[in-house]
Formats: structure tokens, sequence, C-alpha cells
């Protein structure tokens, strides 16, 4: 494209001439070809190593001549400046779109060179030396081997039997020998390790791995799963322990004496073991029946059928909550039965109840001194008549009468009689009490001034930190807490016919006397009894445990409590000794209601 024009001030522009429009055709072309990768774009002429190219690098077919001079200018000067302005707006568009190729070009130049960077970091993570030196030290390993290989089997050939050597060569009949001993003994080696090998080959030692299982993070849908499979495993030894209970109380009189008649039968001739083996091949036996899809079922005691509840998918977050506390439930009693069992097999054998302990010692001496003494035929037949009667008659016998198991059956007394360690920690500490105890009551009446009672003493001694307990509630003198309250329960008072926030929620301590319920708020100024309450037990209409929050897992920490005067029942939240307050306040209450209506 040729542009003349006039550089002189105020002159208008009369003649442009305008080239063919392939080079920026072209230049377009080219472009597109960058913008997509194509296959040829290494045919650009560009700067490999310089990302940043300078404004002049462009095609050479573009070429803006140089300003003619003035003279040109008038001779080239067209009278028609009509087509000038669209001349001007071609002229425009087409610098803009060359600079828009520019722009393009130095895009793809920065591209190509952030692609050899990659390249040449890709190359140099790769190792490509190294991985070609690896190969060859195979190729040289496997070479070796190819020749190792060939050299056994030109060895092996040559040890075939040789052919008997002439009398009138003896040197090399020895040499044959020698030679014929070697591939005697190689033989006998490679039969013997092809015969042994596997054997030997497992008694090597190897250091043990330590494999350590990942655990699986807490979750209640295979928690109760978890559980499920528990109780469905544990359910064939459930069903044997409720048949041989079944046999032992005669459930059905005519199976239990035919099993006693068999049993005994079998343990006088000595045939009490085959029985056993023999009821043990039976089960088995019907086991495999039933696996094969017969129908039998022969049971002691009828066995009930669960319902087995679909398990459902979408659960809310409630129902989660108690699912989870259900078999942590069931999970918390059944470890607490296991550890149970556990302690007192721990405490027997560690001398913990030194009599019961020595019962045992004394019949484990006997028991040897018996074996050592009498033959075993003769102890089988002892101890199995011995089990016969026991199971069956004296076992029903202490069962039917209570009074009678708890005077004579000494297995059943020891058992009962071996403590746990709960036990074993409340029997310290209740010992410890006992012995501070008289100290306390001591020191207590060394300080008591003369003139003094004891009730006097007693009931000054039950006040609260801001004064004396009756002056506080406005009570009777001999108004006091009860013992298991004497410092009072820590809770809040949620009265629900307040709108206040002050007046709704109060906290305080809760104490029970022998007629009132009273709350001592702690916002409450010493000496005064406007935020206490005092409520009177024969005035209690309905008392329960209440849960405040129905969101939160649990039976709740609050007791609710109506009476006449309020519209809404009382709530004594956020207590941590709850079932000992509600139960302390309930039967008071009893107490009182028995003594005011003897005939209720």
């Amino acid at each position: 494209m040729k542009l003349c024009y006039d550089l002189r001030a105020g002159a208008t522009i009369h003649n442009v001439k305008v080239k063919p429009k392939a080079a920026v055709l072209n230049m377009l072309k080219r472009l597109d070809k960058i913008r997509f990768r194509g296959p040829k774009r290494d045919d650009f002429l560009d700067q490999p190593e310089s990302p940043t190219g300078s404004d002049t690098e462009c095609s050479d077919e573009i070429l803006l001549r140089p300003r003619p001079s003035i003279r040109d200018n008038d001779e080239q000067r067209d009278p028609a400046g009509s087509g000038t302005l669209a001349v001007m707006q071609d002229l425009r568009s087409e610098s803009e779109r060359l600079n828009e190729v520019k722009g393009h070009l130095e895009i793809a130049l920065l591209e190509k060179h952030f692609l050899q960077e990659e390249l040449r970091k890709l190359r140099e993570e790769t190792n490509v030396e190294t991985i070609k030196q690896e190969l060859e030290r195979e190729r040289s390993r496997r070479l070796d081997l190819e020749q190792r290989m060939s050299e056994v089997l030109k060895t092996r050939c040559e040890d075939s039997p040789p052919q008997p050597p002439h009398k009138q060569q003896p040197p090399a009949a020895n040499g044959t020998d020698k030679q014929q001993k070697e591939t005697v003994c190689y033989r006998l080696q490679n039969w013997l390790y092809d015969r042994f090998g596997v054997y030997i080959e497992d008694f090597r030692f190897q250091p043990e791995e330590n494999t350590v299982e990942a655990e699986e993070p807490l979750s209640a849908k295979r928690l109760t799963e978890n559980m499920r499979r528990l109780k469905r495993g544990a359910r064939p030894v459930t069903n044997f322990l409720r048949n041989l209970s079944a046999l032992s109380n005669w459930h059905s009189v005519y199976t239990s004496a035919i099993a006693f008649i068999i049993y005994m039968n079998a343990a006088w001739h000595g045939w009490a073991i085959p029985l056993f083996l023999s009821l043990a091949i039976l089960r088995l036996s019907l086991n495999y029946l039933i696996a094969r899809g017969w129908r039998i079922q022969w049971s002691i005691v009828p066995e009930v059928s669960e319902p087995v509840e679909p398990p459902k998918e979408d659960l809310t977050v409630s129902e989660k909550f108690q699912l989870v506390l259900d078999v942590a439930q069931k999970a918390q009693n059944l470890f607490g039965k296991m550890a149970d069992v556990l302690e007192k097999i721990k405490n027997l054998f560690m001398w913990v109840q030194p009599e019961i302990t020595q019962k045992l010692y004394i019949a484990l001496w006997v028991a040897f001194i018996t074996s050592c003494v009498l033959p075993y035929k003769l102890m089988g037949f002892m101890i199995g008549l011995y089990a016969g009667i026991k199971f069956f008659i004296i076992d029903f016998l202490f069962k039917s009468c209570p009074k009678l198991r708890d005077k004579y059956d000494t297995p059943f007394i020891m058992w009962n009689s071996l403590p746990t360690d709960p036990q074993l920690k409340e029997r310290s500490n209740a010992t410890v009490l006992r012995r501070i105890q008289p100290v306390v009551s001591r020191s207590s009446l060394a300080t008591v001034p003369a003139g003094v009672t004891r009730e006097e003493e007693s009931s000054r001694s039950h006040s609260t930190k801001k004064g004396a307990f009756h002056e506080i509630f406005n009570l009777p003198e001999n108004e006091r807490p009860l013992p298991v309250c004497e410092n009072g329960w820590r809770c809040c008072l949620i009265n629900r016919d307040r709108k206040m926030p002050t007046d709704y929620i109060r906290n305080g301590m809760l104490y029970v006397t022998e007629n009132y319920l009273c709350f001592e708020s702690s916002s409450s100024k010493s000496g005064s009894s406007k935020k206490n309450k005092v409520i009177k037990l024969v005035d209690i209409t309905d008392i329960q445990k209440y849960k405040v929050l129905s969101v939160l897992p649990g039976s709740g920490m609050g007791i609710s409590i109506a009476t006449p005067s309020t519209q809404k029942p009382l709530v004594f939240g956020a207590m941590i000794h709850r079932d000992e307050a509600f139960e302390t306040i309930f039967t008071q209450y009893m107490k009182i209601m028995t003594t005011s209506n003897p005939e209720t």
C-alpha cells in the first residue's frame, strides 16, 4: 500500500494509492496457524531466544515508502477529494489489523520461548542419559546370562554317560571315573533340591513385618452394622446355652428325662467322652443338611424370631443421635458385663478376697492329691457321675428354691461375693471416710463453746455463704438441708412465666429440707430473699425428670416441678446430680404425703 500525503499545515490529502491486500491476508493466514498451533509453525522467521521482539519485527512484504517531497504531492494531488475520507477509514482499519497481527506475533514468540524452556526442564528431569546407561547394563547382564546358560547346557551334554573304558588305557579310565563321580554328585544334588527344595525354603527365617491396620472413622451406620453382626454371630452360642439351661430346668420333662438317662448310662460305662463326640458329629451332619437346603429345626426352647427392620438411608440429625445412643448403650452394658467377669476372675486369683481364694486353694490341693492317689479311670467315673447329678438335679433344686441356693450353693455364693474394681474403690473410700469422721467430730466438739447444745450447733453449722440458712429463706430455725444436699446442688431455675431474660433464667443452688424445696439465687444480695425461691413440698402437684433441649442427646439434666401458684411448671436445669436430686425430692415428697394422708 502506497501512501502519499502533504505535510504542510492545513493541506488536505488529495491522492492515495492502495496496493492489493494480499500481504495482509497472508499475514492473517499465518496468524491463524500460530493461534491453532498448526504443523507448519516452524516455517516462521522469528527469533527463538528473544521473547520480546520490537515493534519493527514484521513481514517484509508490508513496506512503507519514504515520505515523498512536496512537489510529488502537488503532482499527484487529486482534484476529486470526496473519496479521501473513506480511504482514511480503510487506512486506519488496516493499521489496527497490523497492530493486532504484531501483538499476536509477540504472543507466539513468547509461547515458543516458554515451550522451549519446559522442554529443556523435562529433558533435565527425565535423565535420558542415565536411563540409557541402565538399559545398556541390563543388556550386558542379559548377554552374560545367555552365555552362562549356553555353558551349562554344554556341560550337561558333555556329562552324558561315557562309554566303558578300554583296558589298554588306565590313565583315561581314572579321569572318566572322577568325571562320572562328579556328575553323579551333581545329579544327586539337583534331585534332592528338586524334591525337597520347596520344603527347605519354608524354613527360611524372615523378619516379621509390622503392618499397621488403618482405623476406620466413626460412623453411625458402621457402628449399628457391627452391633448387628455381633448379635448374629453370637446367636448360635446363646441358643446353645438356652437349650442347656432348659435341659437343666426340666423345661421339657420327657426330653430332660431321656437326656439324663442316656448320660448317666454313658457315664456309668465310661462312654461319656464318646457320647459328646457323637453329639458333635451329629450336630455337624445336621448343619451340612441345613446348608444343602433341608429344613431341620430342633430346639428344646422355641426360638423367638425378632423383626428385622430395614436400614434407613435418609436419617435426620436427631435420629442419628438416637441411633448412636442406643448402640452406645448396648455396647456399654455388654462391655460392663465382660469387665465385671474379668475383674472378678482377676481378684479371685490375686487374693483380693482372702476367704474366697482360700477355698479355691484348698480345693486345688484336694484335687491334686486325689489325682496322684486314685487311678484316672476311677476319677473320670466319679467326675462324670457328679457332673450329671449336679447338672440335672442339684441345679434344678437350687433354681427352684432361691433360699436354698443362697445357703448351700458354694460356687454361686463365692462368685457373687467376689468384688469388682469399682466396688473395691467404693469400699476403700468408705473406710477412709469412716476414719476421718471421728477425727472431725472430736475437733468440732473441742471447738463448741460451753452452754451450747448439739442441736443449736448443728442448726448453726448449716448455713450458706451469705448467712444462716433459715434467715435467707425466712424459714423456721429447725428447717435445715438434708444430709444428702448439705452443700446444695448447683443448677439454674427456668421460670417460664417470666418474660424478662434476667428473671427467666437464674443460676444458684438447690436445697431440700424436711418440708421445703429452696433455691438460692447467686445474683441475690446478702440478706435479700427477693430472687430466692421457696416451694412447699405439700404444694407440689407434679414432679418428673425433664429434658430442656430435645436436640441434645441423652435423657436431659433437669427436673420439672408443677405447683398451683405457677401457670407453667418450674424447671431446674443443668443439674449434674439430677438423678440423686430427683430421688431425694420424690422420697421426701412421698414421706410427707403419707404422713399427712395415711389413707392414701
